[in-house]
């Protein structure tokens, strides 16, 4: 997948880049998020090097994983980490985390409609699978914010630095945010 860059009205989403460790070395110092996301605990500058200046552009070379900086317009500070996974053919999770100073503002949820709204019309996704720790209420209520439906719980589903934990689940389909499936979807009666 060639790295691109995506807008919504107030927020700009490209690919992350060397420039970007510093604020993503701060914002991942955040106790919260290295609760709740698989970011290493302690996070450490060479974290933050690595994962802009090499991992992010080689998932983005394979295929694997496509990882956005959120910020404020194309010169703002950077608010949000949204990433998705490649599970398989039309096949998607999310996940992400937000900067402290930035939460509870609506960026999250309208990142994360910019992203699924490329992965259906652009990229082909059938489905988009979202999964947080059990008890993660924020990333549960960005994810139900975005449209996303809480499916259930998987037991021992989520691997948190080398602990199993049980995950919540939630799926998000083109139809529910008014756009057309690639392929027919027969529901469960």
């Amino acid at each position: 997948m060639e790295p691109l860059t995506l807008t919504t009205v107030r927020l700009v989403l490209r690919p992350f880049a060397p420039a970007d460790a510093e604020e993503v070395y701060a914002a991942c110092q955040d106790p919260d998020i290295q609760r709740w996301t698989v970011v290493p605990s302690p996070y450490r500058r060479e974290h933050a090097e690595a994962w802009v200046g090499e991992i992010c552009a080689a998932s983005w070379r394979e295929d694997r994983e496509y990882a956005f900086a959120v910020r404020l317009g194309e010169d703002g500070p950077l608010v949000a980490s949204v990433g998705v996974h490649v599970r398989g053919p039309g096949a998607y999770e999310i996940g992400y985390w937000t900067a402290k100073e930035h939460r509870g503002r609506g960026y999250m949820a309208e990142a994360v409609d910019g992203v699924a709204r490329w992965l259906f019309t652009e990229v082909g996704a059938g489905r988009l699978e979202w999964r947080a720790a059990a008890g993660n209420a924020a990333s549960r209520a960005v994810a139900e914010k975005a449209g996303f439906r809480v499916e259930g719980v998987l037991r021992a589903a989520l691997d948190l630095r080398g602990t199993l934990r049980d995950c919540w689940v939630g799926g998000l389909l083109p139809s529910d945010l008014g756009l057309p499936s690639r392929l027919p979807y027969l529901p469960v009666r």
